[in-house]
């Protein structure tokens, strides 16, 4: 495909009872049921990378029916998501102990890619999708509910 391997937007999905991040000590996004999704942005993603993972994620079948069953996704549930930008998801490890993050997008083309992603998310579930800051050093909590914790990359809609 002439893609490099690893170079494609990524994206960690934690099914969450809350979560929240917070900047200098102030809160600056939070979350009651739903998902915390750490997203990483590379260099060569485009819409359809977007359009792909917003359709994944919001159509995740991984909250409970009520048979107990991992039958239901964030849109059946009404539940709420926190998006907080991830450079450190495109990590390098393959060489020593440092790792590289060549395969990372620079922020300038990071950052409305991220604000593009928000809003995509935002339009398909008709509400406000909180986030942590971008760039800042932002302290994530989260109470992990299961735990269920899913990995996602747009390499694999291609």
């Amino acid at each position: 495909m002439g893609i490099p391997g690893g170079w494609k937007m990524k994206v960690v999905v934690q099914r969450v009872q809350e979560a929240s991040v917070t900047v200098d000590g102030e809160l600056a996004a939070s979350i009651g049921r739903g998902m915390l999704v750490l997203v990483g942005i590379s260099p060569v993603d485009t819409q359809k990378d977007i359009d792909y993972l917003v359709r994944k994620i919001t159509q995740l079948r991984i909250f409970d029916d009520q048979q107990g069953i991992m039958n239901l996704s964030l849109l059946d549930k009404g539940f709420d998501i926190l998006a907080v930008s991830q450079f450190t998801l495109l990590a390098d490890t393959r060489k020593g102990n440092r790792p590289s993050y060549i395969k990372a997008a620079r922020p300038e083309m990071a950052l409305p890619f991220f604000d593009c992603f928000v809003q995509t998310l935002e339009k398909v579930l008709g509400k406000t999708v909180p986030t942590g800051v971008f760039g800042a050093n932002m302290k994530v909590a989260l109470i992990n509910d299961g735990p269920v914790t899913i990995l996602l990359d747009s390499f694999d809609g291609q």
